[in-house]
């Protein structure tokens, strides 16, 4: 088995739960990572040699196989395509970038110079997703008529609260949608095999104007009553509403809200077909509902006998959970692996995907400032 080595840009909160993955594989070793902020300190601290404050000089000094980008939105299309171009296999976290052209750029550009590409939507990897696919495919609950959920959170809830996601300078022109909303739509465009091909969305900004702490915070962390505050105002949504219709007949909805009080990261998927149907939530992410007119409901529990069909995404026994870090670990093994084999089918989001989510964030955009449906024409 080939050893990888691999290094990241940005260490966050995501980039470090990256790394804690990688670790976890056996085969990676992540030799460095480059942050504009307290580079040495964050080296340190993951027990991480070599660190920098400038991406193309780590990309030229040393010999790597990976680069796993964990930096603002705004800043994905310049950092992927130097790798590329160098030859570097790149792990994009989502959104892909800031507009549908810097997209469709990195995916030629990837295809041009032969490199592995990925966006993390991690949630395609939860076992009982997976599975949930699996039995679409075999029509199990037959023909899909309706697919709904909600992907909401509460860490913006107040007017203190503040983080780079907010402006569209460097988040692109949607925010709830390309943060969360994202995930969402991956995860039921992946698990039904339906495209969307046409909606209509309402956006709402609960602030017009944030009070942003002149104190640097990391992500989710709370403002405190000492903190002095400057006035940002906000361009992008808090919440959004969405409805749509797919090529295969189906009808469909979901909300996504950053500010929903008591909810720190709930995602749920109700599909309806017309034999069953599925219903998924994060909140207990390793089961499934399997609802039934005529015949008692059944719930399917993460286990690799009941599940067989997604065995080698479960590396636990039944009854232990395989939750957030582990859905990392099981999509960075997959990308890992399709470099030395390329002939096998894999379950990750590529940089395909990521372009399909910018086309989505764009027109739901549009939906929503024009107030009408909008046609997804790619």
């Amino acid at each position: 088995m080939k050893k990888f080595n691999t290094a990241i840009v940005g260490i966050g909160f995501i980039g470090t739960v990256h790394i804690e993955a990688l670790r976890r594989l056996g085969n990676v070793d992540v030799v460095a990572i480059c942050d504009p902020y307290e580079a040495k300190t964050k080296a340190e601290s993951l027990h991480i040699d070599k660190y920098y404050t400038d991406y193309e000089s780590m990309i030229d000094e040393l010999d790597l196989d990976f680069i796993h980008i964990c930096t603002p939105n705004n800043t994905h299309y310049d950092i992927a395509s130097y790798a590329i171009k160098k030859g570097i296999h790149v792990v994009l976290e989502k959104p892909m970038t800031v507009s549908v052209e810097e997209a469709r750029s990195l995916v030629e550009l990837a295809k041009k110079h032969h490199v592995t590409h990925a966006i993390n939507f991690h949630n395609r990897l939860y076992p009982a997703v997976a599975y949930m696919k699996h039995e679409i495919e075999k029509q199990t609950i037959g023909d899909i008529f309706s697919i709904h959920g909600m992907y909401i959170q509460d860490w913006l809830l107040y007017e203190t609260d503040y983080s780079w996601r907010l402006n569209t300078k460097t988040s692109g022109i949607t925010r709830a949608v390309a943060d969360i909303g994202s995930h969402w739509l991956d995860l039921i465009e992946y698990v039904t095999g339906h495209k969307i091909v046409e909606v209509l969305s309402e956006f709402k900004t609960v602030y017009e104007t944030r009070k942003k702490a002149t104190k640097p915070l990391n992500s989710f962390e709370v403002a405190s009553s000492d903190m002095t505050y400057d006035d940002m105002p906000i361009d992008t949504e808090d919440i959004a509403t969405i409805t749509f219709k797919t090529d295969k007949g189906a009808i469909g909805n979901t909300f996504i809200s950053q500010m929903f009080s008591g909810e720190k990261n709930k995602i749920s998927l109700f599909i309806g077909g017309k034999d069953a149907s599925f219903e998924w939530d994060l909140d207990k992410l390793s089961d499934i509902k399997i609802g039934y007119r005529n015949q008692g409901n059944m719930h399917i529990t993460k286990d690799a006998l009941l599940m067989s069909s997604v065995k080698s995404l479960i590396d636990y026994p039944s009854g232990h959970e395989e939750g957030f870090p582990d859905a990392f670990k099981q999509t960075f093994k997959q990308i890992y692996a399709s470099v030395e084999n390329k002939d096998q089918s894999y379950l990750y989001a590529t940089f395909e995907d990521g372009l399909r989510q910018m086309i989505l964030n764009e027109k739901l955009y549009s939906s929503a400032k024009q107030r009408k449906w909008v046609k997804i024409d790619e």
